[in-house]
Protein backbone atom coordinates (compact mmCIF):
# COMPACT_ATOMS: atom_id res chain seq x y z
CA UNK A 1 0.00 0.00 0.00
CA UNK A 2 2.82 2.42 0.72
CA UNK A 3 4.55 1.42 -2.36
CA UNK A 4 1.40 2.26 -4.47
CA UNK A 5 0.59 5.71 -2.65
CA UNK A 6 4.61 6.76 -3.39
CA UNK A 7 4.10 5.98 -7.28
CA UNK A 8 0.97 7.76 -6.98
CA UNK A 9 2.42 10.96 -5.16
CA UNK A 10 5.31 10.31 -7.53
CA UNK A 11 2.99 10.71 -10.52
CA UNK A 12 1.00 14.09 -9.50
CA UNK A 13 4.34 15.81 -8.91
CA UNK A 14 6.10 14.93 -12.31
CA UNK A 15 3.17 15.54 -13.45
CA UNK A 16 2.91 19.10 -12.35
CA UNK A 17 6.38 19.94 -12.83
CA UNK A 18 5.95 19.14 -16.68
CA UNK A 19 2.78 20.84 -17.25
CA UNK A 20 3.19 24.89 -16.81
CA UNK A 21 0.21 26.41 -16.36
CA UNK A 22 -0.83 30.03 -16.56
CA UNK A 23 -3.50 32.42 -17.68
CA UNK A 24 -4.38 34.40 -20.53
CA UNK A 25 -6.15 38.27 -19.59
CA UNK A 26 -5.23 40.37 -23.15
CA UNK A 27 -7.05 43.25 -24.37
CA UNK A 28 -6.97 43.89 -28.16
CA UNK A 29 -7.53 46.66 -30.61
CA UNK A 30 -8.04 45.33 -33.89
CA UNK A 31 -8.72 48.35 -36.52
CA UNK A 32 -11.14 48.27 -39.81
CA UNK A 33 -10.50 45.48 -41.71
CA UNK A 34 -8.30 46.46 -44.99
CA UNK A 35 -8.86 43.31 -46.35
CA UNK A 36 -12.85 41.85 -46.39
CA UNK A 37 -14.99 40.69 -49.52
CA UNK A 38 -18.43 40.06 -49.03
CA UNK A 39 -20.40 37.98 -51.49
CA UNK A 40 -24.33 37.84 -51.71
CA UNK A 41 -25.72 34.48 -51.40
CA UNK A 42 -28.78 35.17 -53.11
CA UNK A 43 -31.70 32.89 -51.51
CA UNK A 44 -33.19 34.95 -49.20
CA UNK A 45 -32.49 39.16 -48.75
CA UNK A 46 -29.65 39.94 -46.25
CA UNK A 47 -27.93 36.45 -46.30
CA UNK A 48 -24.37 36.92 -47.57
CA UNK A 49 -21.10 35.46 -47.18
CA UNK A 50 -17.52 37.70 -45.35
CA UNK A 51 -13.90 36.48 -45.96
CA UNK A 52 -12.11 39.39 -44.10
CA UNK A 53 -8.05 40.00 -42.44
CA UNK A 54 -7.13 42.23 -40.06
CA UNK A 55 -4.02 42.89 -37.94
CA UNK A 56 -4.59 44.05 -34.05
CA UNK A 57 -2.62 44.89 -31.17
CA UNK A 58 -2.54 43.83 -27.47
CA UNK A 59 -3.11 47.27 -25.52
CA UNK A 60 -2.72 45.50 -22.35
CA UNK A 61 -1.73 41.91 -21.19
CA UNK A 62 -0.56 39.19 -18.45
CA UNK A 63 2.87 39.40 -18.11
CA UNK A 64 2.81 35.97 -17.68
CA UNK A 65 1.77 35.51 -21.18
CA UNK A 66 2.57 38.45 -22.97
CA UNK A 67 1.08 38.82 -25.98
CA UNK A 68 2.08 41.70 -28.53
CA UNK A 69 0.46 41.28 -31.53
CA UNK A 70 -2.22 39.23 -33.89
CA UNK A 71 -3.27 38.25 -37.27
CA UNK A 72 -6.43 37.59 -37.89
CA UNK A 73 -8.15 36.05 -40.87
CA UNK A 74 -12.33 35.30 -40.15
CA UNK A 75 -15.10 33.66 -42.11
CA UNK A 76 -18.94 35.26 -41.81
CA UNK A 77 -22.22 34.08 -42.07
CA UNK A 78 -24.24 37.27 -42.08
CA UNK A 79 -27.58 36.43 -41.68
CA UNK A 80 -30.88 39.52 -41.71
CA UNK A 81 -29.77 40.92 -38.18
CA UNK A 82 -26.99 38.85 -37.14
CA UNK A 83 -24.18 36.61 -37.93
CA UNK A 84 -22.09 33.70 -36.88
CA UNK A 85 -18.32 33.96 -37.58
CA UNK A 86 -14.88 31.98 -37.23
CA UNK A 87 -11.42 32.13 -37.87
CA UNK A 88 -7.86 31.98 -37.06
CA UNK A 89 -5.46 34.19 -35.22
CA UNK A 90 -2.12 34.34 -35.28
CA UNK A 91 -0.57 35.60 -31.98
CA UNK A 92 3.07 37.06 -31.61
CA UNK A 93 4.32 37.00 -28.32
CA UNK A 94 6.99 39.92 -26.83
CA UNK A 95 9.59 37.53 -28.11
CA UNK A 96 8.59 36.93 -31.20
CA UNK A 97 7.03 33.10 -30.87
CA UNK A 98 4.03 32.35 -32.51
CA UNK A 99 0.87 31.31 -30.80
CA UNK A 100 -1.74 30.06 -33.67
CA UNK A 101 -5.78 30.05 -32.00
CA UNK A 102 -9.03 28.94 -33.39
CA UNK A 103 -12.06 30.87 -32.76
CA UNK A 104 -16.52 31.22 -33.25
CA UNK A 105 -18.96 33.23 -32.17
CA UNK A 106 -21.93 35.10 -33.07
CA UNK A 107 -22.78 38.61 -32.83
CA UNK A 108 -25.35 41.54 -34.12
CA UNK A 109 -25.07 43.46 -37.55
CA UNK A 110 -25.51 46.63 -35.23
CA UNK A 111 -22.41 48.11 -35.00
CA UNK A 112 -23.18 49.26 -31.75
CA UNK A 113 -24.06 45.82 -30.46
CA UNK A 114 -21.48 43.53 -28.23
CA UNK A 115 -20.16 40.15 -29.35
CA UNK A 116 -18.64 37.31 -27.84
CA UNK A 117 -16.53 34.00 -28.39
CA UNK A 118 -15.01 31.51 -27.73
CA UNK A 119 -11.20 30.18 -28.85
CA UNK A 120 -8.68 27.65 -28.05
CA UNK A 121 -4.91 27.50 -28.72
CA UNK A 122 -3.89 24.95 -30.97
CA UNK A 123 -0.13 25.09 -30.89
CA UNK A 124 3.01 27.38 -30.49
CA UNK A 125 6.37 28.15 -31.44
CA UNK A 126 9.54 27.86 -29.25
CA UNK A 127 8.86 28.55 -26.01
CA UNK A 128 5.26 28.07 -26.61
CA UNK A 129 5.80 24.27 -28.59
CA UNK A 130 3.22 21.71 -27.30
CA UNK A 131 1.05 24.59 -25.80
CA UNK A 132 -2.59 24.47 -25.66
CA UNK A 133 -5.44 26.26 -23.88
CA UNK A 134 -9.12 27.80 -23.59
CA UNK A 135 -10.97 31.00 -22.88
CA UNK A 136 -13.40 33.41 -23.94
CA UNK A 137 -13.56 37.00 -25.47
CA UNK A 138 -16.09 39.76 -25.19
CA UNK A 139 -15.98 43.31 -27.11
CA UNK A 140 -18.09 45.89 -29.30
CA UNK A 141 -17.10 47.38 -32.44
CA UNK A 142 -16.93 50.92 -32.68
CA UNK A 143 -18.36 53.46 -34.71
CA UNK A 144 -15.16 53.31 -37.15
CA UNK A 145 -15.14 50.29 -37.99
CA UNK A 146 -12.25 48.59 -35.24
CA UNK A 147 -13.11 46.72 -32.42
CA UNK A 148 -11.91 46.35 -29.11
CA UNK A 149 -12.58 43.01 -26.55
CA UNK A 150 -11.09 41.48 -23.34
CA UNK A 151 -9.92 37.22 -23.93
CA UNK A 152 -9.57 35.56 -21.00
CA UNK A 153 -9.05 31.81 -20.19
CA UNK A 154 -6.41 29.38 -19.33
CA UNK A 155 -3.01 27.55 -20.69
CA UNK A 156 -0.64 24.51 -20.31
CA UNK A 157 2.34 24.31 -21.74
CA UNK A 158 3.82 20.68 -22.27
CA UNK A 159 7.52 20.25 -21.64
Amino acid sequence: MRKQLFVACSVLVFSSVTMAQGKVDTKWHCPKEPVSHKLDVGDVPDHSYMILQVNCNATASDSGFPEKTGALTEFREIWKVSFNFHGRFNVTMENGDKVYWTYEGSASTDITGPFSLKWKILSGTGKYKGIKGSGTCSGKSNADGSADDACTGTYSLGK
